[in-house]
């Protein structure tokens, strides 16, 4: 009797030292959190740099040549891998390239990006690729790992495999800014969020939490695109009305924007214009 307790106690600190070490000082209630971004103010402004007190009127000339790039993490934080971020700027590249007033969307590299922040680092790639306005893509995702109830599992090392002891919450920001670099004026901006929760194994929690946070990453961006579908249209009705901070320059040479008339209005009018002279023409004749 005395030997098979003896024994017993033998094997469970066999099991409790297997546990300490696949998770050393782990109480209950353990957990963790990781988070990458990126900062479109942060790179805007480096260094505590102040924005400009006055906004000016950003002179836009149609159709545009838009520059589109991912904003660089800060510091050693990782975030979407190179092949994520390229997928994701080919989406949004395809959905809004046959807009009207864009000529051409140019996905540029964020490595450009990365050695010089702030306004003058935009206007060096603005010149290097011929663009007329930049579109900057920023992220923010934070990922909180717990263990529940569940955990008790992992005293057999066949829990670390079947219990799903560690639960997970990503939560994921993505966020596309419009700025014209020669006058630092933000032209519009859209953004999307998406919330991932989910339970895993010990040797699973990490796979299932890199997946988790490519799926976030996707969802998020899905409705920005969304969202910036509806600020654009917006943003056209604001122009045409002439209530847009901007200044529209066809590169025909007529204008638009704060309340003047576009080409296609202007056709419309020397329509009319045409039509009521021949209606007086014909009146005067009938005299």
């Amino acid at each position: 009797m005395r030997f098979r307790f003896v024994l017993c106690i033998g094997a469970l600190a066999l099991v409790l030292s297997g546990c300490a070490m696949l998770n050393p000082m782990c109480g209950p209630q353990c957990g963790s959190s990781h988070r990458s971004s990126s900062s479109l103010v942060e790179f805007l402004y480096p260094n505590g740099a102040e924005p400009p007190r006055e906004n000016s009127i950003p002179e836009l000339h149609v159709p545009l040549r838009v520059g589109l790039t991912f904003l660089p993490a800060r510091g050693a934080a990782s975030g979407p891998d190179a092949a994520l971020r390229e997928q994701l700027l080919q989406r949004v590249r395809q959905h809004f390239s046959d807009r009207k007033f864009v000529s051409e969307i140019v996905v540029i590299p964020d490595y450009y990006l990365s050695n010089q922040r702030g306004y003058p680092g935009l206007e060096a790639v603005q010149r290097l690729y011929a663009v007329d306005v930049m579109a900057l893509v920023s992220y923010d995702q934070v990922a909180h790992q717990d263990e529940n109830g569940w955990s008790l599992g992992y005293l057999t090392i066949v829990g670390a495999y079947v219990l799903k002891g560690d639960r997970y919450d990503i939560s994921t920001l993505v966020d596309l800014a419009v700025v014209d670099p020669g006058t630092r004026s933000l032209i519009l901006r859209a953004g999307g969020v998406d919330t991932r929760r989910g339970n895993s194994t010990l040797i699973e929690v990490a796979r299932d939490a890199r997946a988790s946070g490519t799926d976030g990453f996707s969802g998020a961006s899905e409705q920005m695109i969304q969202h910036l579908d509806a600020a654009l249209a917006d943003f056209e009705t604001q122009v045409r009305a002439g209530h847009a901070n901007v200044r529209v320059v066809h590169k025909d040479g007529s204008s638009g924007g704060a309340g003047a008339f576009s080409w296609q209005w202007l056709l419309v009018l020397l329509a009319l214009v045409a039509w009521r002279g021949r209606r007086a023409a014909r009146d005067r004749g009938a005299r």
